[in-house]
């Protein structure tokens, strides 16, 4: 259909353009926050806790940020809610049209579990919204006032929602399931807990009444969640490019190790706007990147590789499935396939496989979508597929 590929285009497009927004504004603020100094006595006695000097288009920028607040409330104050809410509501959006829409195409593994779309989208779900039920009643519990056990109970947390995810869908299905839970997290941090503690800050402030500590500290908790969570899912938005980690025979592991590590990079760079430089954080967290990469690179041996590529008996087809799967064969396996021979695509691009014909059947829109619809695929038509080639996958799925 291709008004859903018109309409998955622009709602990724505004996505991309709202998470540049979000992710910016949550760096900028970090470091805003982490690199404000002692001002001087004259804007001490003016309630002033720390200032920032910076030089950017032209011109020189003081920040000021308050003890308390201003002495007379601004008419216009800037808030910062709507590049989150944005990113998320896009991000949801995206993943109905691409992964819930077309779930037995991009959601359902049979080999991983063998679902109903209905049943895939209700776990889903699930699976998003719970995630974010658990994390909100740890960090209201006793846990959240306890920040080293807390960061024992978020890592137990993150192993266990990538397993869970692997354990459930498609390794791209996957990946984007947990990526939907931190993003949902994020936002979820700054809906139900940073928004309402600066509400309450700001009405204390206009009405010269006492702004509660906690309210501050709570806020600004969530923010640096939200900021060691950046990386990871700016990794999760782009992985579905990259099959050779989520189609790993331990993609969690995988994606668990990548989580772990760009959050330590990150770690790093929160750590130097504070002027306190420790290199060898970057450093060990590069060779952690490389030496994963490696593992997962690592080639199969021969026996692994005859194993994987072993296939269940073929079904009884009729003249037309036989053809289609002719046609699919010789156009489309070399590439999409569990061990691809094509010379540059090692790995099934996006994970779609079509090496089977229960894999065709369950692609069929994507394969006819591509091959008849958009006619991007094969890639540059490599393998010479035919006009009437391609009008014999559409009779088929149209006769089906």
């Amino acid at each position: 259909m291709p008004w859903l590929e018109w309409l998955s285009l622009f709602v990724k497009w505004f996505h991309v353009i709202a998470g540049i927004a979000w992710i910016g504004a949550s760096f900028y603020f970090i470091w805003l926050d982490n690199s404000l100094r002692t001002p001087p006595n004259w804007k001490k006695e003016k309630g002033i806790k720390g200032d920032l000097w910076a030089v950017h288009g032209g011109g020189f920028y003081e920040v000021a940020k308050y003890s308390y607040g201003p002495e007379e409330m601004p008419s216009t104050l800037h808030w910062f809610k709507w590049e989150a809410y944005t990113t998320w509501i896009s991000g949801m959006l995206l993943l109905v049209i691409i992964y819930y829409v077309g779930a037995s195409a991009f959601l359902i593994d049979p080999r991983v579990m063998a679902l109903t779309p209905l049943q895939a989208v209700s776990y889903g779900l699930l699976y998003i919204f719970g995630g974010l039920a658990i994390y909100e009643i740890a960090c209201r519990s006793k846990l959240g006032q306890t920040p080293k056990t807390f960061a024992v109970f978020l890592i137990l947390f993150v192993v266990a929602v990538c397993w869970l995810a692997t354990f459930l869908f498609s390794g791209r299905g996957a990946y984007i399931h947990v990526g939907a839970l931190i993003g949902t997290i994020m936002v979820g941090n700054v809906f139900l807990t940073i928004m309402p503690s600066q509400r309450k800050m700001v009405n204390a402030v206009a009405n010269k009444q006492e702004v509660k500590p906690e309210w501050g500290a709570g806020a600004k908790l969530r923010s640096v969640h939200n900021n060691y969570f950046t990386l990871p899912l700016v990794f999760i938005m782009i992985s579905n490019h990259y099959p050779m980690t989520y189609q790993h025979e331990y993609n969690w592991l995988v994606l668990v190790a990548i989580i772990g590590l760009s959050a330590y990079i990150r770690h790093y760079f929160n750590l130097k706007h504070n002027d306190i430089h420790k290199p060898a954080i970057l450093a060990s967290g590069a060779v952690g990147m490389l030496v994963l990469a490696a593992v997962v690179s690592w080639p199969k041996s021969a026996e692994q590789s005859i194993q994987s590529a072993v296939k269940t008996d073929a079904p009884v087809l009729s003249p037309i499935e036989t053809q289609v799967q002719d046609i699919i064969n010789r156009h489309c396996v070399s590439c999409h396939a569990e061990q691809p021979t094509d010379d540059i695509f090692k790995i099934a691009p996006l994970g779609f496989k079509v090496d089977s014909w229960d894999k065709i059947v369950s692609g069929a829109p994507k394969i006819v979508n591509r091959t008849v619809m958009t006619k991007d695929m094969p890639l540059m038509n490599k393998t010479g597929m035919t006009e009437e080639e391609r009008q014999v996958l559409a009779a088929w799925f149209n006769g089906n």
